[in-house]
């Protein structure tokens, strides 16, 4: 989806900052050779066939999503890949891997490996923070107002009836879930629509888009002559101001220019004091502004 961004600036405009990143690291020849069948894949447009974005699980890094792509079996990556072509005809790539998965299927994990490195990597610790804190506030919101409610929030296209899940969109499928779940994952790269599976034999998932996506490149830094800054010292008022967004010590680290030791101090601090909130995600431990802390430095900002 990241691909569509790039291809299609005018409909992805608070990504421009990465999307000017991504072109400049285009234009390296080894990076463009080797991403080309991910991209030829991935046509603005064209539906993707579901092997290429197994539904994430909590606390699953890159490198296992892609070896549980490297293990596609040759006839689903050729089931999926024909599931597609109701859209669009399979591009020239796309053609040569459906005559030959098993051969070509290593080339697409390599170019998926590429582009994350390239492109996603060096931002994905930000990104990161804001999928976390999306899925912590859904997860809340699910278990205090039920289905429901929680899928009328999710997006404006879902809606809850009686046992099933119903999405205005186009395509018309309708899938029996069999008692396997649905895998929601947000997604800082949709702001229009949630994305399904194509077949139904494929686990269950949905991409929506996050929430406050528009705070994802935000400077991180308090503004010159910031009133929190000289209350509480410069590193502590910078981290209170990143943490509208839940957040951890390393993506805080990264994102601020601090160690992560200082970080660790800081929060700690903050965290006695009653202004940061901690909550466990799986091995991650996620900060975020407690409502003191909000309006705190809502009053800064001059709110």
């Amino acid at each position: 989806m990241s691909i569509w961004a790039l291809a299609g600036p005018v409909h992805y405009p608070v990504h421009l900052p990465w999307i000017d990143r991504a072109r400049v690291t285009l234009r390296r020849p080894e990076v463009a050779d080797r991403v080309r069948p991910l991209m030829e894949l991935a046509r603005p447009g064209c539906w993707l066939p579901d092997f290429l974005t197994p539904a994430a699980r909590p606390n699953v890094e890159m490198a296992e999503q892609l070896e549980q792509i490297a293990a596609t079996p040759p006839a689903v990556v050729v089931q999926d890949l024909l599931a597609t072509t109701p859209r669009r005809p399979l591009s020239t790539f796309g053609q040569a891997l459906l005559a030959d998965p098993r051969g070509l299927l290593p080339q697409l994990v390599d170019a998926v490996r590429v582009w994350y490195d390239e492109t996603i990597a060096p931002d994905w610790p930000r990104m990161r923070a804001l999928l976390d804190a999306d899925v912590a506030y859904r997860a809340a919101q699910l278990a205090e107002n039920g289905a429901a409610r929680f899928f009328e929030q999710l997006h404006p296209s879902l809606r809850w009836a009686g046992d099933r899940v119903v999405s205005d969109d186009p395509f018309e499928r309708d899938f029996d879930l069999r008692g396997r779940g649905l895998a929601l994952n947000p997604t800082v790269f949709s702001e229009r629509r949630v994305l399904w599976n194509l077949l139904e034999d494929s686990l269950p998932a949905g991409v929506y888009p996050v929430r406050a996506l528009g705070t994802l490149w935000e400077a991180t830094a308090p503004p010159p002559g910031d009133p929190l800054a000289r209350v509480i010292g410069p590193g502590r008022a910078v981290l209170l101001h990143r943490l509208d967004t839940a957040a951890t010590t390393t993506d805080l680290a990264r994102l601020t220019g601090m160690s992560a030791g200082n970080v660790s101090q800081h929060l700690a601090a903050l965290h006695a004091a009653g202004l940061v909130n901690r909550s466990r995600q799986g091995r991650h431990v996620l900060y975020r502004n407690t409502e003191a802390a909000t309006v705190l430095v809502r009053a800064s900002r001059g709110g």
